[in-house]
């Protein structure tokens, strides 16, 4: 197909800089990036061949503003293939993995820029650098020297050979996940079917099943849409059918054919552990680890260990409960051995005697619309920004919706905020943030502004009815949101130390600590307001949702800390040829003892943090890292007394949403919170310390 322009090689001069979405096509790519790498190949070559002496402006500066067509590009690739792909999209993905994989290496691999970025870190102390300039040339430095830069020439070529397989291997290995989710749907055709489901429930069925194409009257579907399953799994009386549901959606990626990731993961692996072996460690999990706050592998397991033993103590306390619940019901000899399947829906029954906590009573108050405000509201009390719907502003999908966020004093326009919150089978599960470009990046009529975005995969309500959330969900908005404040807030002056790009230890702190103020009861009266009647949450229905906070929280945290675990542990196996990782995970969790009937967050062939990138790869425990210091963060604020007090707000605001990696992470949570973290106060919200009632 002759293309005579390329949209994506031309200015967008679109609204605020945005891409001209409705312009782009798959076959767009890949001359766009021939010509971005090009580009970004001529301006390596360029700083290599200066010939004035390395400095920080010629060589440091000049290599982070580099290759700002090629970041454009593959920004905008990266977000439809996640949020909107099509099977021509997928197929350029597919092609276009191993180049790009390959021009990242001889980046980094440059013999003559490294040389020159070693000598400019060589002398860093002498140059009179300021501490942001003096961070972004060490960050910098061991960029390189972690992908190889320092290895010898037959090293160097092996090591990119290996970074251009991982890449294909990983495309796939999402691509295939994506595949078994959108093939899998139970249809529900009769009243039997939706026996015990609520309004909420059988609405998003229903417009599943429309979305679906589903002729058949009446008809709802059940997806693999984490929205939808586990309200499933929640609420169905069917036994049978939720057995069907939670086999399918444990399975994805395991099943043999086109789209069997067993033996991909195997591969990557292989690679990884080769990858970690060139620079001289035991496994991948020692080389992901150098560059993270916890440095080494035993930091890691004392946390997760530590919570572990606890978390499975109160799992077998809480399994006890519900097999008593099920004598109570007379259901005992019918069920007997509860099953995965069955936990959801028993710790619901449970949950609603002990705490007259009914989800369906509870969901009415949480309107998509009113926690969309809400998390609006709070940025505005906490940081001072503003947010514009712009609906006539078009985004790369009809779903997504379009906003500037301004800063209240002075109304300046300080970043654009997309936000895509329903589940749809062209775009993959779970919830992220990302940008179609940082604080740093480009400037448009003389202001910085990043282009931040949120996706979301909420089951949409049935047409005419509002989109519901369950308290989870509603956490899960505020936590995304908080990933986008770490972008929009940004103010660093350079693109290797922008926004959300820290250490991954550290990265998911703003958006966990965000969460805590959807649970605030003042935000909850204002913004948790039921769908028909407009009526604020009732304090009693506040008061039952805070003493359910830590109802079923063995469960959970097993399942987390199963997967965090588990992810250590196949990153820390030292086989060259890599591992079966089913035989593994069996193994390794028939070792810690693991209750079989919890599960795990994510299971292995499917675990798209650790298989369909590197970020999270021997970095699962992340989350509990972070967990650490976000509940100490907002202890802070508790001691005060004011959720909202305007100086913590602040020093919040500098140290840890805008400061980006300008600081080293440990010394920017110092300089918020005054000291060092503890763990009490997270072992403390689990429920997880000592002699603590439930």
């Amino acid at each position: 197909m002759k293309i005579d322009i390329n949209p994506l090689l031309v200015r967008w001069d679109g609204p605020y800089g945005l891409p001209p979405f409705e312009s782009v096509l798959a076959e767009h790519f890949q001359p766009a990036f021939e010509a971005a790498l090009r580009e970004h190949r001529a301006e390596i070559e360029a700083i290599a061949a200066n010939p004035q002496p390395p400095d920080f402006d010629n060589t440091i500066a000049a290599f982070d503003a580099s290759g700002r067509l090629l970041a454009r590009i593959d920004a905008l690739f990266q977000t439809l293939g996640s949020s909107a792909t099509t099977p021509e999209l997928q197929r350029a993905e597919m092609e276009l993995a191993a180049p790009l994989a390959a021009h990242e290496n001889a980046v980094r691999q440059h013999a003559g820029l490294f040389a020159r970025i070693d000598a400019v870190h060589a002398r860093r102390e002498q140059l009179g650098l300021s501490d942001q300039q003096r961070r972004l040339v060490e960050r910098m430095h061991l960029d390189f020297v972690r992908a190889g830069a320092r290895l010898a020439a037959g090293q160097r070529q092996r090591y990119g050979q290996l970074a251009e397989r991982h890449a294909e291997l990983m495309t796939r290995f999402s691509q295939n996940v994506l595949a078994d989710e959108n093939a899998y749907q139970l249809v529900l055709r009769s009243e039997a079917d939706l026996a015990g489901l609520p309004d909420f429930v059988r609405n998003a069925g229903r417009q599943a099943a429309i979305e679906r194409g589903l002729a058949e009257a009446g008809s709802h579907a059940i997806t693999l849409s984490r929205s939808l399953i586990v309200p499933f799994l929640t609420f169905s009386d069917r036994r049978e059918l939720r057995e069907q549901a939670w086999r399918a959606w444990t399975s994805r990626g395991e099943h043999p054919g086109e789209h069997d990731n067993r033996t991909l993961a195997r591969e990557i692996l292989a690679l990884r552990n080769e990858q970690a072996r060139a620079h001289g460690l035991r496994c991948y999990a020692d080389y992901a680890l150098q560059d993270s706050m916890a440095l080494e592998q035993g930091a890691v397991r004392g946390l997760l260990e530590q919570v572990w033993v606890r978390a499975r103590a109160r799992a077998r306390q809480e399994l006890a409960e519900l097999q008593a619940l099920l004598h109570e019901r007379g259901e005992a000899e019918a069920v007997g051995e509860l099953q995965p399947w069955d936990w959801r829906y028993y710790a619901e029954k449970l949950r609603l005697a002990r705490y007259d906590l009914d989800e369906a009573l509870l969901k009415p108050y949480f309107p998509l619309d009113g926690m969309v405000r809400a998390v609006f509201e709070c940025a505005e009390r906490l940081f001072g920004l503003r947010f514009v719907h712009r609906p006539e502003v078009r985004g790369y999908h009809p779903d997504v919706q379009v906003y500037e966020a301004r800063s209240i004093a002075g109304d300046e326009l300080i970043g654009i905020f997309l936000h895509d919150n329903y589940a749809r089978p062209a775009k993959r599960s779970g919830a992220w943030m990302s940008s179609l470009r940082w604080q740093s990046d480009a400037t448009v009529h003389g202001r910085v502004l990043p282009i931040i975005l949120n996706n979301n995969n909420f089951a949409r309500g049935a047409p005419g009815e509002p989109t519901l959330l369950s308290f989870d969900d509603a956490r899960t908005l505020f936590h995304e949101f908080g990933h986008g404040l770490h972008g929009l807030l940004s103010k660093v002056g350079y693109d290797r130390l922008s926004g959300t790009q820290v250490l991954r230890d550290f990265v998911e702190l703003p958006s966990q600590l965000y969460e805590h103020w959807l649970a605030e009861p003042e935000v909850l009266k204002r913004h948790a307001r039921h769908v028909k009647t407009g009526e604020a949450i009732p304090d009693a229905l506040i008061a039952r949702l805070q003493a359910a906070e830590k109802f079923n929280q063995g469960y959970e945290t097993v399942r987390y800390t199963a997967s965090a675990l588990v992810d250590l542990a196949v990153h820390a196996d030292t086989s060259p040829e890599g591992v079966d990782i089913v035989e593994f995970e069996r193994a390794e969790l028939a070792r810690l003892g693991a209750p079989a009937v919890c599960g795990m967050n994510h299971r292995l062939p499917h675990f798209q943090h650790l298989f369909s990138g590197t970020g999270y790869a021997a970095g699962y425990y992340v989350y509990l890292w972070a967990e650490v210091l976000d509940a100490d963060a907002f202890d802070a604020f508790k001691e005060v007394g004011d959720a909202f007090d305007p100086a913590l707000a602040a020093k919040l605001q500098r140290y840890i949403y805008a400061s980006g990696n300008s600081l080293e992470p440990g010394a920017a949570y110092r300089a918020f919170r005054g000291r060092a973290p503890t763990v009490e106060p997270m072992l403390r919200e689990r429920g997880l310390l000592e002699g603590e009632e439930r």
